[in-house]
């Protein structure tokens, strides 16, 4: 890693870390995952996500081994149906024990299971684990169940994420949520199960939508190996304005985050990417989402 790399990505804002514990196996913890951002990149924060569990809990059992790292970790709650699905009360417990996000159904979403049928090119799980679809609109209507849980993201301030959930779901969701008062959302991987195309992405953004790309897919030394000039077309389409990048890694046969973040950083750059193109798409970007103060 150049000195120059390291300066740039400085301070960057990791919103998809898949650290442990989980049912999945994991590279590490997320104590082990803050600190080798924070003693390599100097990185401001991270949210430590889980397909079945508030992470929260996680963090306040491991606050002990967190207090001496410069790196704020956050943790969030995925409505899959290992909580309880569209469940508020989850929803408010995680939020007001201090969760920043809100996944919609990743796992348990209708999109994810019409395309990988049990978790066709997932990990294996440690533990057997059942996947149930949790619905979310009914004629392209939110169900009832989807206010309460929206009334509390708003509440809290916090991020509210489509999860894997089909295009279609997610802006029905995102347009009731404007409609509450969210101003934080953010749609993870629009060309990875949800298969979004950028015209889908531009009517997401135009309700105050954040686009997440990953460098799971594009890091060479990752499972998927997408070319970064994929990625670099979808910045120039879409706007660094609009666009977060987030690492979705922490999977025990993967690459580090940060290992990762480098080589698609560098990748990016070649490619024309402006710096500061770049650290708003790392840094600025996902400051604001998680309301970190300057």
């Amino acid at each position: 890693m150049t000195n120059a790399i390291a300066t740039i990505l400085s301070g960057l804002v990791d919103m998809h870390c898949h650290s442990g514990p989980s049912p999945f196996p994991r590279r590490f913890d997320h104590v082990e995952a803050a600190q080798d951002g924070a003693q390599r990149l100097r990185m401001r924060a991270m949210v430590a996500k889980s397909h079945h569990h508030n992470s929260v809990m996680d963090l306040l059992a491991m606050k002990d081994r967190l207090v001496n790292v410069p790196t704020q970790v956050f943790g969030g709650i995925a409505l899959n149906n290992q909580v309880g699905g569209l469940n508020p009360h989850a929803v408010e417990m995680c939020l007001r024990m201090g969760g920043k996000v809100v996944w919609f159904p990743t796992f348990s979403s209708g999109r994810h299971i019409d395309c990988h049928p049990e978790h066709s090119g997932f990990p294996t799980a440690t533990v057997p684990l059942t996947t149930e679809r949790v619905d979310v609109t009914d004629d392209g209507k939110p169900l009832p169940a989807v206010h309460p849980v929206l009334d509390l993201i708003a509440e809290a301030g916090a991020v509210l994420n489509g999860g894997h959930m089909h295009p279609q779901d997610i802006r029905a969701v995102f347009t009731l949520g404007r409609e509450k008062g969210i101003d934080r959302m953010v749609v993870s991987h629009p060309d990875f199960v949800i298969g979004a195309e950028p015209a889908q992405c531009r009517e997401f953004i135009e309700l105050g939508a954040v686009i997440e790309h990953e460098m799971h897919m594009y890091d060479p030394e990752a499972s998927m190996k997408w070319d970064p000039a994929r990625l670099y077309r979808w910045i120039e389409e879409l706007g660094p304005e609009h666009t977060v990048l987030a690492s979705d890694l922490g999977q025990s046969t993967m690459p580090k985050p940060v290992d990762a973040f480098i080589r698609v950083a560098e990748a990016l750059l070649d490619l024309g990417l402006p710096e500061k193109d770049l650290r708003l798409m790392v840094r600025d970007n996902p400051s604001r989402l998680l309301n970190l103060q300057d």
